[in-house]
């Protein structure tokens, strides 16, 4: 019965936990939901109003089309990219048409869409959204005019069909985002808020004092959800700048940009590490101060959880007293501890343990100021920086960039080139019915990496099965056309809630959407086995074309990966040890720094994922990989640290050996990258014995740093020398150990030293 209970709480933990989250995904969804169901919803009473039942289905494919275009803006940016998404609608699908009969200029006509529509992603998540829409709405010509080659139906019909759904649903789009103009950043800061409270909750377990927990396998979880919460941080910003763009906010935006910047700031509080986790735990395994540390940091969690809901909900965030009184509580415990030390060592990592109280006091502080974001304004530099192209320019520039098979987008364009065109070959050999459904599956299912393409095999192939038999079903028991016209727009609105979150549903929705339109103008029954076969054949071209055509394996890419990850550890310490120097002052360049840094940690977790979602022959060394990254994300939370207490330092002579050690440890950051570029990681006699030299004066003996330590503990000014001291020392740990699984990635593999095996520790899904 007890075990029973237990597992029931376990379950309710869990579901509390998962449940933010899928609110999160919802609250996005909505907004476009609801435009996709006001588009085909007036364009179905349209069409039956006019009894033109047939151009249902191009006019639904056309809006369609026109939303898989679609990106945060202002609606002024929305109208811009109508406009450039509607010239090159036109462009592809009368370029269909003229050459739909004649094959040679068909195939050879999309392979060069699809090459340079892919390699649009280099310029921007614009210019991808709207490069990939393209080449949708030249299957969705492709579909209409076989279609149309059957009925014998009048030529330029489908385009110009097609091109009222995208502009119809495009207009709605502008009306739309000038009646809600925060809307999206609203969306994107309740997603931010509720992945940082997961994050800040899980980073809490990290304090529970147990022996031989596997912190490392914590510690990959860790990065993992890091990369999560760097993604909304980059969407929220993104989302924000279109709106505000180098003028100064008001009313809501300059509310929403002042929670952006809280959650940048407290992001890098909740990323901090001050000690080495399993040290601390065995030094206070009798007491309860870590479990204080924990509930405290829970509780900051579930503030930023409750943050979303006030910004979904647009009320008034009230912070509340709870970690008021645990901060109060900690306070205490840690004046008794004090108290009781006696050795050294526990001293050293009571300090520590000061140094992480501190730390959520601060961080407390960010999360009470969300209440009044505004206030902000007079206190800190709020310019964000824009990524966006300069000119048209820069934009070409950013695509010659990638014009190299070294590049992940190259090489990926090129393969979906080659897919479509062996798709179409296959088309031509066996004629199955509907085979243009070959081209469209191919194109949906072949991915940029292989284990996203893989997982979308699956899922296409489930989510037509699935949309078939529901599908059917409806038609059966709902034969009246009215009927299955409010459930094709039911299902258009049901795909555009769960593309991004549930594939298989979506694809099982856009099943039914299908079936339930052409039913209006034929028998759908005829559908049913074309759609089938045809998915499952272009599923397959995806799969083989991600595996034969220059295939993007990670272990490749991995080193370039990993030594951006090093430069940015190395630009963010810089800026970390300037301030130290001048004091605090979160200003443009330094925000930069710490932004671009979190970005190539989750570049190189989401690297790491993707390797072990490839083909075992592929990744021999994938446990290293793991390790690298582990020990990069580690070396970052210690980063994070010293940007979290960084300040003037009282007494900057003292400090000339330890800031010497930090700059020595950029440069070693540097070396690092700089050998994982070229592939041979040496590092001269000389740069070791320097290093040597500013190590020793960084620590010391093990008794002179004690007795330093017991010397300067009546100074409360020296405490943030002593901080500084510290976290250099374990950077230095963590710099050491990157160099060693450097070195083994970089080694032949005949000369590879014997390690654990690569799959004792993998990364959660």
């Amino acid at each position: 019965m007890a075990c029973i209970v237990q597992d029931a709480a376990m379950a309710a933990r869990f579901l509390d936990t998962l449940r933010p989250r899928v609110q999160a995904i919802a609250f996005q969804a909505r907004a476009q939901a609801i435009q996709v169901l006001l588009a085909l919803g007036s364009l179905m009473a349209l069409c039956a109003l006019a009894g033109r039942t047939d151009a249902v289905i191009p006019l639904f494919l056309g809006a369609i089309a026109s939303a898989l275009a679609e990106t945060d803006d202002s609606w002024r940016g929305r109208m811009r990219a109508l406009v450039v998404t509607l010239i090159a609608f036109a462009m592809v699908s009368f370029s269909v048409e003229a050459t739909f009969a004649r094959p040679p200029f068909f195939i050879a006509g999309l392979a060069l869409a699809a090459f340079w529509l892919t390699m649009l992603g280099a310029v921007e998540a614009r210019y991808k959204s709207i490069g990939y829409a393209t080449l949708v709405l030249a299957m969705y010509t492709t579909l209409g005019m076989d279609n149309q080659a059957h009925r014998g139906a009048a030529s330029l019909r489908e385009p110009v069909l097609l091109l009222a759904g995208a502009t119809w649903y495009g207009l709605l789009s502008v009306l739309w985002y000038a009646a809600f103009p925060a809307q999206e950043v609203q969306s994107r800061l309740v997603k931010l808020y509720t992945v940082l409270g997961a994050y800040v909750r899980y980073k809490a377990s990290l304090f529970e004092p147990l022996r031989d927990v596997d912190i490392e396998s914590k510690r990959l979880s860790l990065a993992l959800l890091n990369a999560e919460v760097v993604g909304a941080l980059n969407a929220a910003k993104e989302s924000i700048f279109r709106r505000i763009g180098a003028r100064a906010p008001s009313g809501r935006l300059s509310r929403y940009r002042g929670l952006y910047l809280i959650a940048q700031d407290v992001h890098e509080r909740a990323s901090s590490s001050h000690e080495d986790y399993n040290a601390m735990a065995d030094a206070f395994f009798h007491s309860d101060l870590l479990y204080r540390c924990q509930r405290v940091l829970d509780l900051q969690g579930v503030a930023c959880e409750r943050l979303a809901g006030s910004i979904a909900r647009r009320e008034p965030f009230v912070f509340g007293s709870q970690t008021a009184q645990a901060l109060g509580e900690l306070r205490a415990a840690l004046d008794h501890a004090r108290a009781r030390a006696d050795a050294p060592q526990r001293r050293k990592l009571l300090e520590a343990v000061e140094a992480l109280a501190r730390n959520l006091v601060r961080l407390d502080a960010q999360l009470a100021g969300a209440s009044q974001p505004s206030a902000r304004a007079g206190r800190t530099e709020m310019k964000l920086f824009d990524r966006s192209p300069r000119s048209w320019h820069d934009a070409a520039e950013r695509v010659r960039r990638q014009l190299t098979p070294r590049s992940a987008l190259f090489r990926h364009a090129l393969r979906l080139s080659v897919a479509l065109a062996a798709g179409y070959g296959v088309m031509l050999v066996i004629h199955p019915a509907q085979g243009y459904w070959i081209l469209l599956t191919t194109l949906f299912v072949c991915q940029q990496t292989y284990g996203e393409t893989i997982s979308r095999m699956g899922q296409r192939v489930a989510g037509t099965v699935l949309g078939v038999i529901v599908g059917w079903a409806l038609l059966q028991l709902f034969p009246q056309p009215v009927l299955q016209s409010v459930l094709a727009v039911a299902a258009g609105v049901l795909f555009f809630a769960t593309r991004a979150s549930r594939y298989l549903l979506a694809t099982a929705a856009m099943t039914v959407l299908v079936l339930m339109c052409f039913n209006q103008v034929a028998d759908s029954d005829a559908l049913i086995v074309p759609r089938l076969v045809d998915t499952a054949i272009g599923s397959a071209i995806a799969g083989l074309a991600v595996l034969l055509v220059l295939p993007n394996w990670q272990a490749r890419r991995f080193s370039e990966i990993a030594a951006t990850a090093m430069r940015s550890h190395a630009g963010y310490l810089r800026q970390i040890v300037k301030q130290y120097r001048s004091g605090a002052v979160d200003h443009l360049e330094y925000r930069l720094a710490r932004r671009n840094d979190h970005n190539a940690d989750a570049a190189l977790s989401t690297a790491v994922a993707d390797m072990f979602r490839e083909p075992g022959f592929v990744r021999p060394r994938a446990g290293i990989a793991l390790r690298l990254l582990i020990r990069s994300h580690t070396l970052l939370s210690y980063l994070s640290a010293l940007g979290s207490h960084r300040v003037a330092l009282p007494d900057p002579v003292r400090a000339l050996g330890v800031m010497a050690a930090a700059e020595s440890a950029a440069t070693a950051l540097d070396g690092l990258a700089m050998g994982l570029d070229k592939g041979e990681l040496e590092v001269s006699s000389t740069r070791l014995a320097q290093e040597a030299l500013v190590r020793i004066e960084l620590g010391g003996p093990p008794q002179e740093v004690a007795e330093d330590a017991m010397a300067e503990s009546a100074d409360g000014d020296d405490a943030s020398l002593r901080l500084l001291r510290t976290e250099v020392n374990l950077a230095w740990l963590q710099i050491d150990a990157l160099r060693h699984h450097a070195r083994e990635w970089l080694a032949p593999e005949s000369a590879e030293v014997a390690d654990e095996d690569p799959q004792a520790v993998k990364p959660a899904a």
